[in-house]
């Protein structure tokens, strides 16, 4: 079994007791996420998603973040980068897209698709009331209500910008539109004709070699696919039905169910400039209801142009940029905790095949895999992990992916080297919003023991690194 597994398949796992560097497969992203939307400005990967993991269905999201990569292995978020009002429910953000030196973002908002637009892909983004005019004190204007036209649906929008600047949205059920000039007003709404019928959701276009392609999901939950249509004269049509259309779909005999809404994207704009590398990223449905995350693979073409189906893997696509730094991570011998919360069977809603069982011992935030948790009992009102280096050394930065770190964070931070002696290295009492929260100091030092302030009680990953300047 692979090691970047978040739960049992049916036997009991091994894991690891040491950890050398953060996890390079799949998922990529240590939080529960949705609806991916990748896209690299300037060598820096920005993914914008739902936020999950908040265990009420679609009765709620978490706050809208924006999780960013030099690498496409190691990511981060500090703050929330979009102004939701309390309550209000964000879904399923598109790519950003950069035009005239301006970025614009197009997400869900309740039920509603509304335009947004930054200085930068990190935002802060603000709502558009159209013609360019930032959303004050007049209310702004959804694109695309719930009840699209012509039976569209106002979720999930996508921009594409073909190679003559002009720009298009795509949206759920099939909607598609020219965007004007001022990246708000939709021209006249078509909706486009698809190889197969029923429900749709997270489409996605995009043009290789002068092919356009149009992706879109069919069904849900565990019985997730992804198809395509192309074609050769424009991003409205018309289209041609390739005959093997459906390009992900659950692989049973690996464990990897429902590869949902998501995006591709090449990273043209860094390493791969003039190269043919597409990448395929999902949402991965095997946790039950809104406990999704982040799966990136590998999609390739053939000669023709069409789409072979894309190998789910648990290994994924690894680090797309060489990232150079001058800490070096220090391996992790075991962990204690204060407690840790009972296994957890996945109930499946769709498919019967589904057999995991989720665990939540403390060797998962040592295991380098962002799909497997440590969390503390729902009783522990003091909890704390302890982790071991195995001897006493030089320690110079520490970092923690708590789980739910939308929700934010404060803890104590102490060393040791002896198990019994402990100082404070680091922590902070006010509740902050980002992962990792990271500690630098200069300590010789066996132990560290993280005590739970505010927050949920829970670990994705937590490293130690050595600064080799010192």
């Amino acid at each position: 079994m692979m090691r970047a597994l978040a739960w049992v398949i049916g036997v009991t796992l091994f894991h690891s007791t040491i950890t050398l560097a953060q996890g390079s497969g799949n998922p990529i992203i240590p939080d529960l996420i949705a609806d991916p939307s990748i896209v690299s400005f300037d060598g820096t990967f920005y993914c914008y998603a739902t936020t999950d993991g908040y265990n009420q269905g679609l009765a709620t999201s978490g706050p809208p973040v924006v999780w960013m990569s030099n690498d496409l292995v190691n990511w981060h978020f500090k703050g929330t980068f979009f102004p939701a009002a309390v309550g209000q429910l964000y879904w399923a953000p598109s790519t950003a897209t950069k035009v005239k030196g301006k970025y614009y973002l197009y997400p869900t908002l309740n039920t509603n698709i509304y335009a947004a637009v930054a200085n930068s892909p990190a935002g802060p983004f603000h709502l558009l009331n159209g013609a360019d005019t930032l959303a004050g004190s007049k209310a702004p204007k959804p694109m695309v209500t719930l009840k699209g036209p012509k039976g569209t649906k106002g979720i999930d929008a996508e921009v594409f910008i073909d190679d003559d600047g002009k720009a298009y949205m795509v949206w759920a059920q099939r909607g598609a539109a020219r965007l004007h000039d001022d990246m708000y007003t939709l021209d006249t709404t078509v909706v486009i004709k698809t190889k197969r019928s029923g429900y749709s959701e997270g489409p996605f276009l995009f043009k290789r070699k002068g092919i356009y392609y149009y992706l879109y999901t069919l069904s849900g939950h565990e019985n997730y696919q992804y198809a395509y249509i192309y074609s050769k004269v424009s991003p409205l049509g018309p289209f041609e039905f390739p005959q093997n259309d459906i390009i992900a779909t659950t692989d049973h005999a690996k464990g990897i169910y429902g590869p949902g809404h998501g995006c591709v994207f090449n990273d043209k704009g860094y390493k791969d400039k003039g190269t043919d590398n597409y990448y395929f990223a999902y949402l991965e449905f095997g946790r039950g209801s809104t406990n999704r995350q982040v799966w990136v693979d590998k999609l390739n073409f053939n000669e023709d142009g069409t789409i072979q189906p894309v190998v789910l893997t648990h290994e994924g696509v690894g680090p797309l940029h060489e990232w150079k730094s001058h800490f070096i991570p220090v391996p992790i011998r075991r962990a204690t905790v204060s407690s840790s919360l009972p296994d957890m069977p996945i109930k499946p809603i769709r498919d019967s095949t589904l057999n995991r069982t989720e665990t939540y011992q403390p060797q998962n935030a040592i295991d380098q895999s962002n799909g497997t948790r440590w969390m503390a009992a729902t009783t522990d009102s003091v909890a704390a992990i302890t982790i071991d280096l195995g001897y006493a050394r030089k320690i110079n930065r520490l970092d923690a992916f708590f789980v739910k770190p939308t929700a934010g964070h404060a803890y104590k931070l102490e060393y040791s080297t002896n198990g019994t002696i402990w100082k404070r290295c680091g922590g902070h009492s006010d509740l902050k919003i980002q992962s990792p929260h990271t500690d630098n100091f200069a300590v010789t030092a066996r132990y560290f023991k993280l005590t739970f302030i505010k927050g949920v009680p829970g670990l994705w990953e937590i490293r130690a690194y050595q600064d080799t300047r010192r």
